[in-house]
């Protein structure tokens, strides 16, 4: 006997969400098209086999039908047959001019418009149950009921339009009524669910903080969070509609995200382990799904420390590690979904080894000697890599820069600093000199081998430096010229509120490669002789000295934050006396 779900399920078409954000992509789009196809010519030849020519031909009159007798003075100057329209139209048109002191009432959308979705919401479940319930095993007589909450559920999509009543949808109770029929027995009712709840927490909607978080709040309450993660298991992706189904479960998952405090919520246990489980299928070729929970957890691990450190309690730096391993030498298809995947893989690689916890668990799984391996022999995850190391010994990462020298990196670091990298290269290779810098203890081996790559050729890579420096500084120079021109006429408060716009366009311009190129000749001079003279040699010639590096450090100082480390302003503070 058929089940409900057999019965009612029927195909679910994507829909596109506001503002051009991504749609879910049938698999099987030229099945439809040929189907489609096949569907019009079809009717075609039936039209094809209706009455013939031949059929038709007693009935036929030469010229135009003749006018009927009654209207043949209705157009005096013969230009119509009669009035012109047949008697239909006129009966059509005397019904509108009946009802043309009637004016049509467009519904008032308000609050008590929104007690009323919640109203009829709640009374299609509660007829539904009451159906379900009593035709348990009759499907057919329940299946009215089934499809009216089905509209009715569709219908909560106009509420995107009108997110200034979020609020008060949540306090009539319908975001609770909405998440519980997450858990209803119809597969199909819970996924148009899913995909409505997406649809209000869509980061494209037009919400006010207040409204979006009332309607969170409200749906946390009524465990979104955990029965989502039912759904996500129930759910079979060789069906078409379950693999919507997932898709728009990571959807809600993805607009949960936008605050920390909820993406603690989002991102718990239970949501990690099926996240981490779904990036590890093994597929012919990447899906959509896949490629996506890759990116729902590269942005849930972005957005928090806190589940940055439940991901390692369930082991997730080495199922990351091993998922880019594949790439050390192979590429992705240029353009194509896996190519996504495989950017969030690193993404997420590089927001785990943020953390001290990351840093080491990074470490022990020999995350360092994979990175230098897709140094030497990757392509696509060549300047992926390098982003992964630069996080990692950024910060607490004095284990990570003493791996990086027992794992004879710094050969191959140096080298590609000497090959004039393009520039968010050249930006994450100054990262890491820095931190080895900064981090490698004094008189330690490590740190000598450090100074030895520096010093040898001639001090090659300070020559390397200080042009950069040169280009560094004159990139600024232009931007703060043309800041300079900007401030010009502004009031003092006018000038605080655009100070951020400013930064950020010096940044852009070059001012942390400059500033990191500063601190890497300071150490330099404060530690080798040699290196001081060559660096002095070197800013003469632009009619500059070491007094150009402190004044640079000293700036540094002034914008480091009170909640910054206190080893930084230390670390600086220390640079700027070596260089008097």
């Amino acid at each position: 006997m058929s089940t409900i779900d057999d019965l009612f399920r029927r195909p679910n078409l994507p829909t596109s969400h506001a503002g051009g954000k991504r749609k879910f992509e049938p698999a099987d789009a030229q099945e439809i098209y040929k189907s489609a196809k096949l569907s019009a010519d079809d009717d075609a030849k039936g039209k094809a086999h209706g009455a013939s020519v031949e059929d038709e031909e007693d009935d036929i009159e030469a010229g135009p039908e003749l006018p009927p007798e009654e209207d043949d003075e209705a157009d005096e100057e013969g230009r119509f047959f009669g009035s012109g329209i047949t008697r239909g139209t006129t009966d059509a048109l005397d019904y509108l001019e009946d009802a043309d002191g009637e004016e049509y009432v467009e519904e008032k959308i308000d609050a008590a418009w929104v007690r009323r979705l919640v109203t009829n919401l709640e009374r299609k479940i509660n007829r539904n149950s009451e159906q379900r319930t009593r035709f348990e095993s009759e499907p057919q007589k329940f299946m009215g009921s089934e499809a009216d909450l089905d509209t009715e559920i569709k219908g909560l999509s106009i509420l995107t339009e009108h997110s200034q009543f979020y609020q008060e949808f949540a306090k009539a109770d319908g975001a609770a009524h909405l998440v519980s029929l997450l858990a209803h027995e119809n597969t199909d009712i819970a996924i148009n669910t899913i995909q409505i709840i997406s649809e209000l927490l869509d980061e494209d909607v037009q919400v006010e903080q207040e409204q979006w978080d009332a309607l969170v709040e409200a749906m946390l309450e009524a465990d979104l969070i955990g029965l989502l993660v039912s759904n996500l298991e129930r759910l079979d992706e060789a069906e078409e509609s379950d693999r919507q189904g997932v898709y728009y479960s990571l959807a809600a998952l993805e607009g949960l995200a936008s605050q920390v405090s909820v993406a603690e919520k989002a991102g718990d246990y239970a949501v990690l382990k099926y996240l981490l489980k779904r990036i590890q299928t093994k597929e012919v070729s990447v899906g959509q799904n896949k490629q996506y929970a890759a990116e729902v957890l590269q942005v849930l691990l972005q957005i928090s420390e806190t589940i940055q450190k439940r991901l390692l309690k369930l082991d997730g730096m080495d199922a990351l590690l091993q998922l880019v391993a594949s790439y050390r030498k192979r590429d992705p298809e240029r353009d194509s979904i896996e190519e996504e995947y495989a950017e969030n893989l690193f993404d997420a690689l590089t927001c785990m080894v943020e953390n001290e916890d990351g840093k080491h668990s990074f470490v022990m799984g020999e995350g360092m000697e994979l990175m230098l391996i897709m140094l030497k022999e990757g392509k696509f995850s060549k300047p992926r890599a390098l982003k992964v190391i630069d996080h990692a010994t950024g910060g607490k990462g004095q284990e990570v820069c003493e791996q990086l020298v027992e794992a004879a990196g710094l050969k191959t670091i140096f080298s590609a600093f000497m090959k004039k990298p393009d520039h968010s290269t050249t930006e994450h290779l100054l990262g890491i000199f820095s931190a080895l810098l900064r981090l490698l203890p004094g008189e330690s081996a490590s740190r000598i081998r450090v100074l030895g790559k520096f010093v040898e050729k001639d001090y090659e890579k300070v020559e390397r430096l200080i042009k950069l420096r040169r280009e560094y500084a004159s990139k600024v120079a232009s931007a703060d010229a043309e800041i300079v021109a900007e401030q010009r006429g502004l009031s003092t408060e006018e000038r605080i509120d655009r100070a951020d716009e400013w930064f950020s366009r010096r940044l852009d311009a070059g001012l942390y490669g400059l500033r990191t190129v500063d601190v890497i000749l300071s150490w330099l001079v404060a530690e080798d002789e040699g290196a001081r003279r060559k660096t002095q040699q070197l800013l003469a010639e632009r009619d500059e000295s070491l007094a150009t590096l402190r004044t640079s450090l000293e700036n540094q100082l002034a914008d480091v934050g009170s909640e910054e480390d206190g080893t930084v302003a230390e670390m600086l503070s220390d640079l700027v006396d070596c260089l008097k």
